[in-house]
């Protein structure tokens, strides 16, 4: 720095060029990031274009035949069922977790804290623990059931479990969180004097929701959409266990091609294709965001 605290020039490239020191913090992540995303990512594609032989072996004689079998009517099904079911469970999602992320947004202090370590309870306690215990509730003879004939409803046991209803369930149960938190994240940001002087022109509430509060907490809507809407695609444990395997998906037929039918080629051509939706639907996500109102 020169004697009237003018920075020099190498202070000034030293800020702009990131040093030694930055690069050996992110080696953690970009190593993980090789071993257990890129890597893994790479023979999937490799293994995609290979055949299996008559024990489940694979035989690297590269085609496109996985590819086209991906693309026959019954895959195709599987492919628009499970887009269907996430898009249900994402619109759900969203319904149900924006007003309770603006209202924690919006609680005091203490009232917030409380309301965040109840939405992240859930994940204190393991994934097929909660699965099963949805089991418990909506079986025949399960706790709703229960509760309604208690209460004199008039009509008999539901039958929900191993129904398309019950991997609805489940599925928003699941990933309800992963909505309320980004929308939280954005809404916890919401400028008060912009809505007050939405209001102020004259704007009534549901004027001033649309037109400001909407808008302003997009970016926390389309990291939910993102959060929600493609690992629902790939759930695969909901459909079993909650629908009893009568509601195949995507993440279904992966799974059975690699464990039960030893045909690792054509699960991997099926996950090339899941990643690719996966791609499409984050461009969509982010062109839409960069879209101006």
């Amino acid at each position: 720095m020169s004697a009237i605290g003018i920075p020099s020039a190498s202070a000034a490239r030293d800020r702009r060029q990131p040093g030694w020191r930055a690069w050996a913090l992110l080696a953690p992540m970009v190593l993980w990031l090789a071993l257990f995303v890129i890597i893994p990512g790479l023979i999937l594609i490799v293994y995609s274009f290979c055949e299996r032989d008559e024990v489940g072996g694979v035989i690297f004689a590269f085609n496109a035949d996985n590819y086209r079998r991906v693309f026959e009517p019954v895959y195709l099904r599987i492919f628009a069922r499970s887009i269907g079911y996430a898009g249900l469970t994402t619109a759900i999602c969203v319904v149900l977790g924006y007003p309770v992320a603006c209202y924690i947004a919006r609680a005091g202090e203490q009232l917030r804290n409380r309301l965040l370590l109840l939405v992240m309870v859930p994940f204190w306690t393991s994934f097929l623990i909660r699965t099963y215990a949805w089991m418990t509730i909506l079986k025949q003879e399960g706790l709703l059931n229960g509760l309604l004939q208690a209460a004199g409803a008039g009509f008999g046991p539901l039958n929900l479990l191993y129904t398309p209803t019950a991997v609805v369930i489940g599925l928003v149960y699941a990933y309800l969180p992963f909505m309320i938190l980004p929308v939280y994240g954005s809404a916890e940001k919401l400028d008060n004097s912009l809505i007050e002087a939405a209001h102020d022109l004259g704007a009534g509430p549901v004027r001033a929701f649309s037109a400001v509060i909407v808008p302003l907490t997009l970016p926390g809507i389309a990291a939910g959409t993102l959060l929600v809407f493609v690992p629902a695609i790939g759930m695969f444990a909901i459909t079993d266990l909650m629908g009893g395997a009568r509601v195949p998906m995507i993440g279904n037929v992966i799974q059975n091609q690699f464990l039960q039918a030893r045909d690792w080629p054509f699960g991997a051509a099926l996950g090339v294709v899941f990643m690719l939706m996966f791609a499409l639907t984050y461009a969509l996500l982010q062109r839409r965001h960069a879209s101006p109102a």
